[in-house]
């Protein structure tokens, strides 16, 4: 079993990306927006959504860590200032790899310029009703610069399979190889 956990800031392309990952692999995708998009028109952006979807994804993957499956890409936004960020992967690490599983660590960096022209994609826009208000999203999107740190410093996730690459330049197929390449996941 593995967990491929692909984070980075909005807009960077962790969805793309893992949809590329979950082709050429055969892992399953199981992408952020997935809750956010059944509990945000109960709740809205509001902490009770978050405390759901993340309850809703402890569970999902408590549940899939134990089955036959190969394994699983999920993405999230990691908040580097945020002690409750780095205690919820602690606690999804662990969920996986008491199951025997092997977990992957892959960060995305992106120039502001390309994660704000990401924003409105059609992909994105399919996928995450959320965001179709695109003035709204890219408000959101500038306003989290202010507070929160959404790439790692140099040096600062001290995992075994760990990888950084800055995806400016790069499709989300040549990505996917560089992930495929460095992890062995085929």
């Amino acid at each position: 079993m593995k967990l491929v956990l692909l984070f980075g800031p909005q807009a960077v392309g962790k969805m793309t990306v893992g949809q590329e990952l979950e082709k050429k692999t055969g892992l399953k995708l199981f992408h952020n927006h997935m809750t956010i998009e059944l509990l945000q028109p109960f709740f809205g952006f509001t902490d009770e959504m978050w405390r759901l979807s993340s309850m809703m994804r402890e569970e999902i993957f408590e549940s899939f860590s134990k089955t036959d499956q190969d394994g699983m890409i999920f993405t999230f936004m990691w908040a580097f200032n945020e002690k409750e960020d780095w205690e919820w992967v602690d606690k999804v690490t662990d969920i996986f790899k008491s199951n025997g599983g092997e977990v992957y660590f892959v960060e995305l960096e992106s120039d502001l310029d390309v994660r704000l022209e990401r924003n409105k994609t059609p992909n994105r826009l399919a996928h995450k009703p959320s965001k179709r208000d695109v003035e709204d999203s890219e408000r959101r999107l500038l306003a989290s610069l202010d507070r929160l740190r959404l790439n790692s410093n140099e040096g600062e996730i001290d995992k075994e399979n760990y990888m950084k690459i800055n995806n400016s330049r790069l499709s989300p197929h040549e990505v996917a190889e560089k992930i495929i390449q460095r992890f062995g996941l085929l």
